[in-house]
């Protein structure tokens, strides 16, 4: 039986040990008794046995006949009859020799050794004693016996004596007394177990009673133990104990409280679009969060915007007064002047506030110096956070500052990346749309507004028109003033174009020094008077060389009408760009405007081009080129992008030139298949152990079997798919989200890996970081090219590889035109680069380890 509390255990432990108690004691007086019983009697049989021996002598002195000395022994033997002893004479062989036997018992083994040895013998047990006396002859004794000399043995008297029935009743007696006081000794037990019983439970509920008061860390940091009434030294050892184990806690518990915090604000941490659109309404709530668990009222961001600029933001739990704010105004600037080693900055300062129901009026300057705690960094981490600070009016404990530390190191990385993806898309969505030297609509946006306005148009029934402007021998001024001053002079024609459009004309640099307008609800006299308008303004346009010479230019102007010319929007930018060339051809500085004669010489143009593109797919003449993409971190080559080219005669096709008119007839898909087949053969061909980037169509997406197809053509050329990368151009499937979605996932699951190109040029730029498993994006060329000179080029590609990074994805960097902006791509960790000057498309796959 298991015994489960102290009391009943000492119960039966005190019964148990009483028992013990006894039972020792009876048996140990009950042996002391017994052997001084024996060793009385013993006393007793031996001076009985000396007794009957000089009786013996005296008659023997006297002279008693053998008949007197017979009646002797009888009487001897007969007194001690009914009694415990017993006496027996023995006579030895001399004396039977003179006198003749007598009656006398068997002589025994004890009788013979007394014989023998002449010495006494004496045995003794539990229940009897024997004792054997020698009877020697003296010189008075020779008298008689005559044959005998002096020493010589006579006879022995022998003694038994049975003490068993004595001891036995002895011990009974005893026992009986021993179970009259048993009784008298289990009470005494009992109170002297209750007395102790007593003073253990008042001790245990003493304990108890403090245990059951802990109901926090805070509560058992705070247990008071001297208070307890005195027990046992046991007891006051283990209270003892628990006042140094709660010292102890004080350097390193947590509070529940605390614990779950920490664990809301790693919740908290799950960026989501709602927090990246207004990041500080987020640190407002999450503000009034910490002060739930800690009294937290005000919260410090410094961030780093350019070499010496510092943006603080001060969040507040409530409003505190002005000389508060002003205090801590000059401590946030101390802060980061004397960390950073400055002696001037320059900043800007932003108070929020967090909740209008908290009052800090009680808050004093004295809270600010003594309270703070705070993180500075040596440099700018990711969003350019340097700084983050709590005031708080928290315990001065070390686990308090480690939480809090741990709550400042996790704030610094989440307000710190929130800022920089609020920042980054902020960029992303501008460059989306503008163009990032001049600010005006990017090609993209060009071509959704004329396919919207042809739109508009045909439902009101307007005409409208569209002006293709490009700057004639702009590169001269390229190439004698330099990039930089290229740049500036574009800028500054941008801003006269601004200023000769009317004010609903839409403007957009379509690309290098090539401008588009789409002009609404207009005639084409009014068309032509917003051409001559610019054409006349460009003519008095001047802008000041570093050199301090004049430059200026002309420009090429295109005109196209809808619906006149058009009601398509590829024809009609198509028309108005021819306009553009002829009128290069025509001498420059001038308008043109297509005729009759024109538009059919287009369409011509355009069937020649659907001839060459169907006579290409049924006699083959379709190849395959490849491009280097060379790894920036040592130079290997490691991919090849796959480019379609088409030969006719000795002149070979790009891409740009027939794949606008492949996809209007519907048959681009088909041309994809050839020239992945024929790259296939050519990698089983050669070896080749690279990977390959492969551009699709938006047709393929809706072409069920293309994947299956595909997949069937790396069976058959034994193509290690892990090795094919599929490169989707994000301005051509924005429109087709879902099944793009779909395409995309099936294509992971065959194992291929999938690649954004013209990554940050579209609007849909971070709907394919949230919905697509990207292996790679391809950063838009545009944003390159100028890397080196343009500021704002520079920070949007740092901005992408940033994110890039985050999304643990590779980045690869188009139109790398030379050293210095592989130099810059290198810098910023761009991890692979693309462009004349790391190789041109070739019919070879470029291998360089």
């Amino acid at each position: 039986m298991q015994i489960k509390t102290l009391k009943n255990y000492f119960r039966i432990s005190m019964v148990g040990i009483t028992f013990s108690l006894f039972l020792v004691f009876y048996l140990f007086s009950s042996y002391i008794h017994t052997n001084l019983a024996i060793s009385e009697n013993q006393k007793i049989s031996e001076a009985l046995s000396k007794q009957v021996f000089n009786s013996m002598y005296q008659v023997m002195r006297q002279g008693w006949s053998r008949e007197q000395l017979q009646e002797f022994v009888n009487v001897t033997k007969d007194s001690f009859q009914g009694s415990s002893y017993s006496v027996d004479i023995f006579r030895w062989k001399k004396v039977e020799e003179l006198f003749g036997k007598i009656e006398q018992s068997p002589i025994t083994n004890d009788v013979q050794k007394v014989f023998e040895s002449k010495q006494k013998f004496f045995e003794t047990d539990k229940k009897s004693m024997k004792s054997v006396m020698p009877i020697i002859a003296k010189n008075e004794c020779l008298k008689c016996h005559t044959n005998s000399k002096t020493g010589d043995i006579l006879g022995a008297v022998k003694v038994d004596y049975n003490f068993e029935e004595i001891v036995s009743s002895t011990q009974n007696k005893y026992l009986l007394f021993s179970l009259i006081i048993l009784p008298l000794m289990f009470l005494i037990a009992y109170y002297i177990s209750l007395k102790i019983l007593k003073r253990i439970n008042l001790a245990i509920e003493n304990f108890k009673e403090k245990i059951e008061s802990v109901n926090s860390v805070k509560e058992f940091k705070n247990i008071d133990t001297t208070h307890v009434e005195k027990s046992f030294n046991e007891f006051e050892q283990i209270m003892e104990g628990l006042d140094t184990l709660s010292k102890k806690l004080k350097n390193i518990a947590v509070d529940k409280s605390i614990l779950e915090f920490e664990v809301k604000l790693l919740d908290k941490m799950v960026i989501t679009s709602d927090i990246i659109k207004d990041w500080k309404e987020y640190i407002k709530d999450l503000l009034q969060e910490i002060h739930i668990v800690l009294p937290v009222y005000c919260l410090i961001t410094i961030f780093k915007t350019d070499e010496e600029n510092y943006e603080i933001e001060i969040f507040w739990l409530g409003e505190p007064d002005e000389d508060i704010k002003k205090h801590m105004e000059k401590t946030s600037i101390d802060m980061i002047t004397k960390y950073h080693n400055l002696t001037v900055i320059d900043y800007s300062i932003n108070h929020n506030l967090s909740n209008g129901k908290y009052c800090l009026s009680s808050l004093t300057i004295d809270d600010i110096e003594h309270e703070a705690k705070s993180i500075l960094l040596d440099t700018p981490r990711i969003g350019g956070i340097v700084g983050l600070g709590i005031q708080s009016n928290i315990e001065k404990d070390s686990i308090h500052s480690i939480v809090i530390d741990s709550i400042l190191t996790t704030l610094l990385n989440l307000v710190g990346s929130i800022k920089a993806i609020n920042k980054y898309t902020e960029n992303l969505e501008f460059y989306a749309t503008r163009d990032p030297l001049t600010g005006l609509f990017s090609q993209r946006v060009f071509r959704d507004l004329l396919s919207y306005e042809i739109k508009r148009a045909a439902r009101h029934k307007y005409q409208f028109g569209v002006l293709v402007i490009d700057c004639d021998n702009f590169k001269p001024i390229n190439d004698t003033y330099g990039h930089s001053f290229g740049d500036d002079f574009l800028k500054a024609f941008a801003d006269l174009l601004k200023d000769s459009k009317r004010d609903e004309d839409i403007l957009s640099r379509y690309g290098g020094d090539e401008f588009t307008v789409i002009l609404p609800e207009s005639t084409e006299r009014e068309v032509y008077t917003v051409a001559s308008r610019i054409l006349e303004k460009v003519g008095n346009f001047e802008l000041e060389a570093p050199d301090a010479t004049k430059v200026s230019l002309t420009v090429s102007i295109g005109m196209a009408i809808y619906p006149n010319h058009s009601t398509h929007a590829k024809e009609l930018f198509n028309i108005a760009d021819t306009m553009m060339y002829q009128a290069k051809n025509q001498g420059k500085n001038a308008i043109r405007f297509p005729s009759e004669y024109d538009i059919e010489e287009i369409h011509k143009e355009v069937e020649d081009k659907s001839m060459i593109v169907l006579d290409a797919i049924k006699n083959e003449k379709i190849v395959a080129h490849f491009q280097p993409i060379m790894n920036t971190s040592d130079n290997s080559v490691e991919i090849n992008e796959l480019l379609m080219r088409i030969e006719i005669k000795d002149e070979v096709l790009t891409a740009g030139k027939f794949i606008e008119t492949a996809e209007s007839l519907g048959i681009v898909h088909k041309m994809d298949y050839i020239v992945i087949e024929k790259a296939f053969k050519k990698i089983n061909e050669t070896n080749y152990e690279g990977i390959l980037f492969i551009n699709l169509s938006p047709k393929a997406l809706i072409i069920g079997e293309f994947i299956e197809k595909i997949v069937n053509l790396t069976h058959k050329y034994n193509i290690n798919k892990e090795k094919i990368v599929f490169e989707i151009t994000e301005r051509e499937t924005v429109k087709s989200f879902t099944l793009l979605e779909k395409f995309v996932k099936n294509l992971k699951l065959e194992g291929f890996s999938f690649a954004i190109d013209d990554f940050g040029s579209g609007f849909s730029t971070f709907h394919y970081v949230k919905r697509f498993p990207i292996d790679y994006i391809k950063i838009d060329g545009d944003f390159i090219i100028n890397l080196h000179k343009d500021e704002k080029d520079l920070a949007f590609v740092k901005s992408i590889v940033a994110l890039a990074k985050e999304l643990k994805v590779k980045t690869i960097a188009e139109f790398v035109e030379d050293e210095e902006i592989l130099k810059f791509l290198k810098e910023i960790d761009v991890t692979y680069a693309q462009g004349f000057y790391i190789g041109k498309p070739s019919p070879e796959l470029s291998v360089r380890k």
